[in-house]
């Protein structure tokens, strides 16, 4: 992954989970993935619903 989407990906985080910015920059790029990918398809489907 490339640091521009990590770091987009870090702000969603941030936004929509309330994480601490530290405690991300610590987390792996799978990690941050993984939790990325858990909340925005929470986010789809609180928007399509």
């Amino acid at each position: 992954m490339s640091r521009q989407e990590r770091k987009n990906m870090i702000q969603f985080i941030e936004k929509t989970r309330g994480f601490g910015h530290e405690k991300l920059m610590y987390m792996t790029d799978d990690e941050i993935e993984h939790i990325y990918n858990r909340l925005y398809s929470k986010y789809e489907i609180e928007m399509l619903g």
